[in-house]
């Protein structure tokens, strides 16, 4: 079978890169779709890739996973959507954009809601599978424990506090807390991470950045992908992100600032203050480690590491009984959309 693994944001690649490796194992043909604002950060460039439009069209892929929100229309296969994330509260998480034939769910919350979504729209359909980012959540991870002990070991530090807020303009914390951030850095014993989403305003990236390079115990990372970061931290710092709910599935303690969800489990502080005495009061108590595992079996109760090989599994089966599609109805405008960003390099 022919898939394509359909990227248009960086994030992509980490969700994607699962898949691909069973797609191998199962001598699958793939071809990776690159949008052109990300083809300088694609890290497979040995890889088959293309950031063509026509090269998809002419591949005529049976299959296309995508971790985004759209996907054009009159591409040949079955459009998959994987979701990029776990922020059910934002809005457009449940939204029905016309794109997908098959939405493939994390867990339970998930399914639910969007199986009672088929019985409105019945044009798609809907396989619980796992998330495959996660799949090495439940591997191995010496070089992860190692890189971990040498920071802490660097910086003579005990705990590893990392701050990963939202993009959003109306949801994200970063205008707020940089003042505070300053004030967690003052207690050594927490080494501060800050990992900022890509599509966050350049004026916090920069403030932040300027405020790690000076001083000595934070750090502004600039990798693409946020897991080995979260696998390394014992607690996070954040708001509505929906990194707060791949931390919680880890099992350790978050702490969020006017997270806007509907089914908190963990600290969330209504006011941008004491930061240093919320972390230092939750490393020590943990009041929130049995709320986490109503978290855990709602969003993503698989923890065998093998979401990636479920995916490809359910949409192989799922063609066995079903034609691929070669086309799907869509509104006018969803089409006049999908041109638009073609033509405007958006796609």
């Amino acid at each position: 079978m022919k898939f394509i693994l359909f990227c248009l944001n960086n994030y992509a690649f980490a969700i994607l890169n699962p898949i691909k490796e069973v797609l191998i194992e199962e001598n699958h043909d793939f071809l990776w779709y690159v949008g052109p604002k990300v083809k300088e950060d694609f890290p497979y460039k040995s890889e088959p890739h293309t950031s063509s439009i026509q090269s998809l069209r002419a591949y005529k892929s049976d299959v296309i996973f995508a971790p985004g929100n759209e996907v054009p229309f009159f591409l040949r296969g079955l459009k998959t959507q994987i979701f990029h994330g776990f922020a059910g509260e934002k809005k457009g998480h449940f939204r029905i954009r016309e794109y997908f034939d098959l939405y493939l769910t994390q867990g339970p919350y998930f399914t639910n809601r969007f199986n009672e979504l088929k019985k409105i729209h019945k044009d798609f359909d809907v396989i619980e599978t796992g998330w495959p980012k996660l799949d090495i959540y439940y591997k191995k991870h010496e070089s992860f424990n190692a890189e971990k002990q040498h920071l802490i070991d660097t910086h003579k530090s005990k705990k590893i506090i990392l701050y990963a807020p939202t993009f959003s303009p109306k949801l994200t914390s970063a205008p707020f807390l940089i003042e505070e951030i300053k004030d967690l850095a003052k207690n050594k014993e927490y080494l501060v991470l800050l990992k900022f989403h890509p599509l966050m305003d350049k004026k916090w990236i920069f403030e932040y950045e300027q405020l790690a390079n000076t001083t000595e115990n934070i750090i502004f990372l600039k990798d693409k992908d946020i897991t080995k970061f979260l696998i390394i931290s014992d607690l996070i710092v954040s708001d509505t992100s929906s990194v707060v709910y791949e931390f919680l599935l880890l099992n350790k303690p978050v702490i969020t600032f006017n997270s806007i969800s509907t089914q908190i489990s963990w600290k969330n502080l209504k006011t941008y203050k004491n930061l240093d005495k919320e972390v230092t009061e939750t490393l020590s108590k943990d009041h929130y480690a049995k709320f986490r595992k109503n978290i855990i079996k709602d969003y993503h109760p698989y923890e065998d590491g093998k979401s990636a090989r479920r995916m490809v599994e359910a949409v192989v089966n799922y063609l066995k009984t079903n034609k691929i599609p070669t086309k799907r109805k869509i509104s006018n405008f969803r089409k006049l959309k999908t041109y638009y960003k073609i033509l405007n390099n958006k796609i």
